[in-house]
C-alpha cells in the first residue's frame, strides 16, 4: 500500500540508510557522508523509529540487515543511485560514476567489506557501490558493472572467472573452550548455529553430523539464521558452534575471533566456488582496476586460508 509523498522519511535519513547499508559500516559511511559516527547512527535510529521497524542487527564491531532492512535497502539504494547518475550528468560529472559491484549479503560482508577499506584509501579516485542482496542480479538490466557469484562449475555463465573454493569445517569461538580433536560429547554439550537458508547439504548439521557417524546426536539447542553472515557474528560472540565457510571467515579465523575445530573425519564437500562476472569483457579503466583488485584478493584467499591443503591441486589446475 502507498503513502503519501509527505509521509516519506526525509532524504537525509534515507541517505544515511543508503551509506551504511553500502558499506555495512557506519564509520565507513560516516566518511562517505563527512558526518560523526553519531550523526549517521542517529540517522538510521530516527529512520527505524519513524518506520516503526529494526533495519540493522548490530553486533560486536559488526552490523547485518533485518528482512525488513534488506527489503527497504534494495528499493532505496536503486532510488539513490538514480538521483546520483542524474545529478552526475546534470552537474557535468559523469565520468565519476562509481564501479558496482554485485554480491550476495554474505560475501559483502564477510569478504568484500573488511577489505574494501585497503582498495579506497589506495585508489582515492575510485568510487566502489556494493550491491548486496541474495537475489541473482542481470548485469546489464540492473546496470551492475561486475558481481561475484557463488556456484557450481556446472552452472557458471560464460566469460566467469574463478575467483576460489570453498572449504566447510565447524568453527567456534575460543572462549568455548573446545581444543584439540572434537568428539560427539563436546557438540551434546553446545547450541549448534545453523544456517537456515537455501538448502545447501554440506551447509546443514544433520549432514555433517551423519558424516562423522553421530546421526544420533541431540545438541543442547539448535540457533537458526536466515543469513549466514549473522550466523558467523552469533559464532565469533560464543552463541555456539558453527559450520564454517573458512574462506568467507579468513580474517576472523587469523586474528582469532574464531578458531577452527579439528574433526575425527572430513565433512561433506562443497561442490561450489566463487566466480567474478563482468558485465563487459573491456570496461572503464576503473573497472578494471576493480576487477583486477578482487583477483588478487583472491588469489590471497586461495593461497592462505586455513584448509587449503586438501584443495591445492585444484586451485592450481583451476
Amino acid at each position: 500500500m502507498s503513502i503519501g509523498l509527505a509521509r516519506l522519511p526525509s532524504l537525509d535519513l534515507i541517505r544515511g540508510f543508503v551509506a551504511v547499508g553500502r558499506r555495512m559500516s557506519i564509520t565507513l559511511a560516516a566518511q562517505d557522508l563527512c558526518l560523526t559516527q553519531s550523526a549517521v547512527s542517529r540517522q538510521v535510529l530516527a529512520l527505524e523509529d519513524m518506520l516503526g521497524v529494526r533495519l540493522l542487527l548490530r553486533g560486536h564491531r559488526s552490523i547485518a540487515f533485518t528482512p525488513e532492512g534488506e527489503r527497504l535497502f534494495r528499493c532505496a539504494d536503486g532510488a539513490i543511485s538514480a538521483l546520483q547518475d542524474v545529478v552526475g550528468v546534470l552537474r557535468g560529472g559523469a565520468a565519476a560514476r562509481p564501479v558496482t559491484v554485485s554480491t550476495s549479503i554474505g560475501v559483502a560482508g564477510l569478504w568484500l567489506m573488511p577489505r574494501l577499506g585497503d582498495f579506497l584509501r589506495a585508489h582515492p579516485g575510485i568510487d566502489v557501490r556494493l550491491s548486496a542482496s541474495n537475489r541473482v542480479a542481470d548485469l546489464k538490466v540492473d546496470g551492475l558493472d561486475m558481481a561475484v557469484r557463488y556456484c557450481p562449475p556446472e552452472t557458471v555463465p560464460d566469460g566467469a572467472q574463478r575467483l576460489f573454493g570453498e572449504t566447510i569445517a565447524p568453527v567456534a569461538h575460543p572462549s568455548l573452550g573446545l581444543a584439540g580433536t572434537l568428539e560427539l560429547a563436546d557438540l551434546e554439550r553446545r547450541v549448534l548455529l545453523e544456517f537456515d537458508g537455501e538448502y545447501r547439504p554440506w551447509l546443514r548439521w544433520s549432514e555433517w553430523l551423519a558424516s562423522q557417524g553421530w546421526d544420533g546426536l541431540k545438541p543442547r539447542g539448535v540457533l537458526r539464521f536466515n543469513q549466514y553472515d549473522q550466523l558467523v557474528q552469533a559464532a565469533i560472540a560464543g552463541q555456539g558452534v558453527a559450520l564454517g565457510r573458512l574462506e568467507l571467515i579468513g580474517q576472523s579465523l587469523a586474528d582469532g575471533r574464531l578458531c577452527r575445530l579439528e574433526t575425527p573425519r572430513p565433512g561433506p564437500a562443497s561442490p561450489n566456488a566463487y566466480w567474478l562476472l563482468r558485465a563487459e569483457a573491456a570496461g572503464r579503466p576503473e573497472v578494471d582496476e576493480v576487477a583486477r583488485w578482487i583477483v588478487a584478493e583472491a588469489a590471497v584467499t586461495g593461497r592462505g586460508e586455513p584448509g587449503r591443503d586438501e584443495l591445492g591441486q585444484e586451485e592450481k589446475d583451476g
